[in-house]
């Protein structure tokens, strides 16, 4: 019995140890795998955000699919323009004299293509709808529209994933405590998301870290 005994005591004592070093370990191994996941999650935002802005840029409004958004890269073209100050004399008929006119000239001096320009030779553009690494190959919501803002009506957009899509496999008090960030160093909410559909902004709700690493 006392040989009994010990065993049971060293394989208790080795579960107590298993789960301390889980209770310790857990958090740490979460924040890296969370890190990886949310940079290739903000990469492809950052990328949607960029598309979007050269679209309202072209067509005065943002797109609201990923088909006329890609469509659009592939095919959309900005133009390159060239202000400048002229001015010469002309007959005033008021004053009776010739008097000095100012003008702007705008001149066009280029089409450059939008895929070339956002994406170079990369074809990733053509996956812009898919979540990095989700495993039942989740898409990201993504909604635009016009509201209104100081008596005038402007275009906004937002595109967003849940962050359980991206930690899928992780813990789940682990994933329940991320939601719920309330911190200028963290992701804030449940979603990782770019854009807004309440307030005129194309600012993400990641910590300024998630822009200083570079895309791999």
């Amino acid at each position: 019995m006392k040989t009994v005994l010990q065993i049971v005591l060293w394989i208790a004592a080795i579960g107590f140890g298993y789960l301390i070093y889980q209770s310790v370990n857990a958090p740490i191994e979460f924040a890296k795998v969370k890190e990886e996941r949310f940079q290739k999650v903000i990469n492809s935002l950052k990328d949607i955000r960029n598309a979007q802005e050269a679209y309202k840029l072209s067509k005065g409004s943002y797109a609201r699919d990923f088909k006329t958004l890609i469509n659009f890269i592939d095919t959309g073209k900005y133009v390159i323009t060239q202000q400048r100050d002229t001015s010469y004399l002309e007959f005033d008929k008021n004053f009776g004299i010739d008097m000095l006119t100012e003008r702007k000239i705008i001149d066009t001096l280029d089409f450059v293509s939008v895929k070339d320009s956002l994406f170079k030779k990369d074809s990733r553009y053509k996956t812009l709808m898919n979540v990095p690494g989700a495993p039942n190959g989740e898409k990201f919501n993504m909604t635009a529209k016009r509201i209104e803002k100081s008596g005038y009506k402007v275009a906004v957009f937002e595109a967003s994933t849940p962050k359980e899509v991206v930690l899928y496999d992780q813990p789940k008090d682990l994933v329940a405590r991320e939601k719920s960030h309330v911190n200028v160093e963290e992701v804030n909410g449940p979603t990782i998301k770019v854009g807004s559909l309440e307030e005129v902004s194309t600012n993400g709700n990641w910590p300024p870290i998630y822009d200083k690493k570079a895309r791999k």
